[in-house]
């Protein structure tokens, strides 16, 4: 009974707040004034609406999908320009860094053919420069030693007993076969020369072993000369150090034609061939250039730089140029003529590259193509243009930008 009472009196309560005269002064105040109230106030005019257009009456210039339209002032404001898409002349030019390096061909190792010991050293640090059949070092050897009094021993034997002899072996097998036997044991003069031979082999000279021959006394020391004129790159030779048959005791670079190697990007390999021509230029020597062939392409990659080399070789008069130094070189490579258009043209957008072309009246339609080989300033066209069509080559990127804003081509 409290709840309906107390629900009751509600009700009166919202009864008496709509329908007092005092709540419908305070609801004439709350609803906005009318135009012509508003008009009759004193000291107020009235404010007029400007009219609403009807946007269903308004007539919209008709315009060709994908193509932007541009007025002859505002291109000549902006500063277009227009180029021929025509068959040129292409020539591109490879440039790269090259470096100065050894010709492989001319280099040398002495290396001693049987054990030896260094005695005395001539030659006593890298870098010397040394004629051909120079005395770099003398060399002791055990077992050269050995083998020239061998010689000497058969020479003497030889001259003793003759140009041959003989021994007669005689073999019994018992009394009851009664037989002999005689057998030729060996040659000396075969002997003689399979000595000489090996003296010869192993570097002794035809005066020494003439001197063998004579009576002169076995050479306890041997001489190691210089094969080539040249540098001497390494010397690993120390007075008294022991070397096996084979180990170097000397390398010598002769640099009198030296190699440039340079690297050449994978995508411009296509480009060279064996037998181009190339410029040389190197900072050391202001205003001197040389001009070279290519000598070789290397059939490998670098795993590294993703460049192959390509080797030049190039005389070196007066030893000019020294290995590890650096060359900058300019391969001119002659494309043909090719259909083709100003690079700058050319919009890249990383997936796309795209012209404008004119069409007249300041009309431009941007264009998809394929792009071949550049050069000279010129980019060859594969598809997407024809010979004598016009192409915007300047202020390109303003137009591009128009298009985007007209939702010609998507942002």
């Amino acid at each position: 009974m409290m709840l309906i009472k107390q629900a009751l009196r509600g009700i009166a309560l919202v009864f008496l707040l709509l329908f007092s005269p005092q709540a419908g002064r305070e609801a004439s105040w709350a609803q906005p004034p009318s135009e012509k109230s508003a008009a009759k106030a004193p000291g107020k005019r009235a404010e007029k609406k400007p009219p609403v257009e009807s946007h269903s009456k308004e007539v919209l210039p008709e315009r060709e999908e994908g193509r932007v339209e541009i007025s002859a002032e505002k291109q000549q404001l902006i500063g277009v320009k227009k180029a021929e898409v025509a068959v040129r002349q292409i020539e591109k030019i490879v440039r790269t860094v090259g470096r100065v390096e050894p010709d492989e061909g001319r280099l040398y190792s002495v290396t001693p053919k049987v054990e030896v010991y260094v005695e005395k050293l001539h030659v006593t640090y890298t870098g010397r420069q040394v004629k051909k059949g120079e005395l770099l070092a003398e060399v002791y050897s055990p077992e050269l030693l050995a083998n020239q009094l061998e010689y000497q021993n058969l020479v003497k034997w030889k001259n003793e007993r003759g140009h041959r002899f003989q021994r007669n072996v005689e073999f019994r097998w018992g009394d009851r076969y009664n037989t002999t036997g005689q057998m030729l044991t060996f040659d000396l003069e075969a002997l003689l020369r399979v000595a000489q031979q090996k003296l010869k082999f192993w570097d002794v000279t035809d005066e020494q072993i003439k001197k063998l021959e004579e009576g002169g006394d076995p050479a306890r020391v041997f001489p190691l000369v210089s094969p080539a004129t040249g540098y001497v790159v390494q010397k690993p030779a120390v007075q008294g150090r022991r070397f096996d048959a084979g180990e170097r005791l000397f390398d010598i670079a002769d640099l009198s034609t030296i190699w440039i190697l340079a690297d050449i990007y994978a995508y411009e390999l296509p480009l060279i061939k064996s037998g181009q021509s190339a410029r040389i230029t190197l900072n050391h020597f202001p205003g001197k250039e040389f001009v070279s062939k290519i000598d070789f392409i290397y059939p490998q990659l670098s795993g590294e730089t993703r460049t192959a080399k390509v080797r030049f070789l190039l005389p070196n008069p007066g030893d000019l140029l020294k290995p590890q130094m650096f060359a900058n070189v300019e391969i001119r490579v002659d494309l043909g003529k090719r259909l083709a258009i100003p690079d700058e043209a050319i919009l890249d957008t990383g997936t796309r590259r795209v012209v404008f072309v004119e069409r007249g009246e300041g009309i431009f339609e941007p264009r998809e193509v394929a792009v071949g080989y550049r050069g000279d300033g010129l980019a060859e066209i594969l598809k997407g243009l024809k010979a004598g069509e016009k192409v915007v080559s300047a202020a390109n990127f303003l137009i591009d930008s128009e298009a985007k804003l007209k939702g010609v081509l998507p942002q």
